[in-house]
């Protein structure tokens, strides 16, 4: 539906846009759709860059992350600016500014001359945002103004928007685990996007203080196999503790550390070409860990449990159950071998990203 066909909130002098209609933004953008993104009277026309196509020869937007690696943060209009904007050049190729696959092949992309966003950087900063939110490259062709009949997006709406305040259970039933039988599954759906879903496993008799582990999804490790990190023969041996002592399993569909599937295997390819887990994601244009932790705390406050041992290893998941109102009576270390392919990938989480291995 166009603009010119759905009520204009701000016009009639109420809020813009529900949290639903931020979600269909996201949903938007991932067809390839132009979304507006306004922050009062400022409003930007965007459209991703990996589907787009009406908005091909517009300005881009990408993240300073991806600005970094492209080396233009030193410009005055992209320092410490939450989105860069680039001039469109004649020349430029925009699916080589914002995926970093080919950078090694072709490092000579410049100049990029940033344009100061003065009173748009929060329109900007959101339009990313929905970007992630869609597991889209964080690279958006952008124009001022609004284009006709599109959907209209209000700026803060989309960066005050948190999935743990919208999580409801949907769903209960039992699910006999091969490592533990006496499993029940809980199913929890946000209120405001049609997915992704979680599910919270409680094995046994989780006791006053259970054994929590906080696993996040892994198509790749979980289901498949994989050898380059460690996550299957995590989530088995979380499964196989928490039988023993009683507990509960979140797992969250954020895979990536909540960059989504596609991007993690761009993520690979660069791993292929030298680059480790953190410095792949930046050059990617996302933050190293995008995943939203509070999500764990989320969960538990709708089981009301309050107070936990965690299986971890890293201490961000600590600081943030705590944030959500879940205290951590104490972490219990979950440490296993590695492997030939995954010692690099052990090592930078030890040694770049806190974890306690």
């Amino acid at each position: 539906m166009g603009e010119a066909q759905r009520p204009c909130a701000v016009d009639r002098g109420f809020r813009l846009l529900s949290e639903l209609e931020v979600a269909r933004g996201v949903d938007d953008l991932r067809r390839g759709e132009i979304v507006v993104v306004r922050d009062g009277d400022v409003a930007l026309s965007v459209q991703a860059v990996e589907r787009g196509g009406a908005l091909a020869g517009a300005d881009l937007l990408i993240t300073p992350e991806r600005a970094a690696t492209l080396k233009i943060v030193n410009q005055r209009a992209a320092a410490g600016a939450g989105a860069v904007r680039l001039a469109r050049a004649a020349w430029m190729e925009p699916h080589a500014v914002a995926d970093p696959v080919d950078d090694l092949a072709t490092p000579f992309k410049g100049p990029f001359p940033s344009v100061d966003l003065g009173p748009a950087e929060r329109a900007a900063t959101a339009a990313l945002r929905l970007a992630k939110r869609a597991a889209l490259l964080p690279a958006l062709f952008v124009r001022d103004g609004a284009v006709a009949d599109t959907l209209v997006v209000d700026a803060a709406e989309v960066l005050q928007w948190r999935r743990a305040a919208a999580l409801d259970v949907v769903a209960r039933a039992r699910l006999p685990l091969a490592a533990a039988p006496d499993t029940q599954v809980v199913a929890f759906r946000s209120r405001h996007e049609g997915g992704p879903d979680h599910l919270a496993l409680i094995i046994g008799s989780p006791g006053d203080v259970p054994l929590v582990r906080l696993h996040s999804a892994c198509l790749t490790g979980d289901l498949l196999g994989s050898l380059k990190c460690d996550c299957g023969p995590q989530l088995q041996a979380a499964i196989a503790r928490i039988a023993a002592e009683g507990g509960m399993l979140l797992y969250l569909q954020q895979e990536g550390r909540g960059i989504g599937l596609l991007n993690k295997l761009r993520a690979y390819a660069l791993q292929d070409q030298g680059f480790d887990t953190v410095d792949a994601n930046l050059r990617l244009g996302f933050a190293e860990d995008e995943r939203d932790l509070e999500l764990g705390a989320a969960m538990l406050g709708k089981l009301g449990v309050a107070r936990i041992r965690l299986l971890t290893n890293n201490p961000l998941k600590v600081g943030a159950f705590e944030a959500g109102g879940v205290h951590v009576v104490e972490r219990v270390s979950h440490v296993l071998p590695a492997n030939p392919h995954n010692a690099a990938y052990l090592a930078t989480k030890r040694d770049r990203q806190g974890h306690q291995l």
